[in-house]
């Protein structure tokens, strides 16, 4: 069986109407997104993988959601978002220890699409949850449940919840928590999130609600996967001024040229504070293990540059291409020192097109 998110759900679903975006005003500039590498007060999954999305796969992707919140809650408080029908199958899977459980509405696992953005107040220290509308990547998913992620985890750790006046999703940004961001084009002005919006328009709104100065915009490619190219895939900071960008080395994928573009524009850049940024390349394995999840499955994903970090901690997967994991492992301890290395086979959730980052999200220390 080979799952593809590009073609998941996408006749006779109940897809939900495009969100109605004025339910709250957006924040001030007071706001800001920090940097995700900084403390965290917790860490979120979903578990809500379910037939109708995953098939065969479904188990799979349940014990891989499983592995990945045990192993981070032996660093942080991990909160678990399940449906109330599977509790007792989370808890079992997801464990006990430094874990809590939110019952919540859910269509799937991608949390850090569906979560929102996390934004802090400096001076008040307060927590806030931007509510970016999500839609089922432009509407190519079902997602009357995942539409309400945001509300309901912000409800949970108690945070101040705002609706964006956006559609987009929390894979689609990457700050340093200085000012910075970089984003895709193919994500974020495109009609099937934000019909009418220009570039300028959407950096003017991001601007003015993150506290941002400078967004760097990689062209990204739409249609490639669902997400039409989130950045967490392409680029990530590691703290101000120093990017981690993918390299794929494969001539036959289409990542090939485009992060090479990626590459250029990003060696090009200047960050809010003016700052030629240093880049390090990461690449994709060219050999990952062979298995129901990468034999014959256009989706797999097989990127570490969707790695997290905790509190004294980089999560990372690992693929069985010795080489490869090998390097990722020793930049990422490079870059990240005094952090302890947790590789994790993710397999099953690489196998729906996504990885670590997607399936994940901090919450900020205040």
């Amino acid at each position: 069986m080979t799952v593809s998110r590009r073609g998941l759900l996408q006749a006779g679903l109940a897809l939900g109407a495009w969100p109605a975006l004025a339910a709250q005003a957006a924040p001030s500039s007071a706001w800001f997104m920090p940097d995700e590498h900084g403390p965290q007060a917790s860490v979120t999954v979903a578990f809500g993988a379910k037939p109708a999305i995953w098939g065969a796969w479904t188990a799979d992707v349940q014990n891989a959601v499983g592995r990945l919140a045990r192993a981070m809650s032996a660093f942080q408080p991990v909160t678990v978002l399940c449906r109330a029908s599977q509790l007792a199958l989370a808890q079992e899977k997801c464990g006990l220890t430094n874990t809590r459980y939110v019952i919540s509405p859910l269509d799937d696992i991608w949390v850090r699409d569906t979560g929102g953005l996390m934004v802090r107040q400096a001076q008040a220290q307060s927590l806030g949850t931007v509510d970016l509308n999500f839609n089922g990547w432009g509407r190519k998913q079902t997602h009357r449940q995942d539409a309400q992620v945001a509300s309901t985890l912000s409800a949970a750790i108690q945070s101040h919840w705002m609706r964006s006046a956006l559609v987009g999703e929390g894979g689609g940004i990457e700050v340093d928590g200085a000012g910075t961001a970089i984003l895709c084009e193919s994500s974020w002005v495109n009609p099937n999130r934000n019909p009418g919006w220009s570039r300028d328009d959407i950096e003017a709104e991001l601007m003015w609600q993150l506290g941002l100065r400078k967004i760097i915009w990689l062209p990204g490619i739409r249609g490639k996967d669902i997400t039409d190219a989130h950045v967490d895939f392409y680029a990530r900071f590691v703290r101000p001024g120093v990017v981690i960008a993918n390299l794929d080395n494969d001539p036959q994928s289409y990542d090939y040229a485009l992060t090479r573009t990626h590459l250029d524009i990003l060696q090009a850049a200047t960050d809010a504070d003016g700052r030629t940024l240093q880049i390090h390349t990461l690449p994709p394995p060219l050999k990952p293990r062979r298995n129901k999840f990468t034999t014959g499955n256009p989706d797999f994903a097989p990127g570490y540059v969707n790695f997290i970090t905790l509190n004294g901690a980089v999560l990372l997967p690992e693929f069985g291409d010795r080489v490869a994991d090998r390097y990722a492992q020793d930049l990422l301890a490079s870059l990240f020192p005094g952090r302890v290395l947790v590789p994790l086979n993710i397999d099953a959730i690489a196998g729906g097109g996504g990885g670590i980052h997607c399936v994940t999200l901090h919450v900020p220390a205040t």
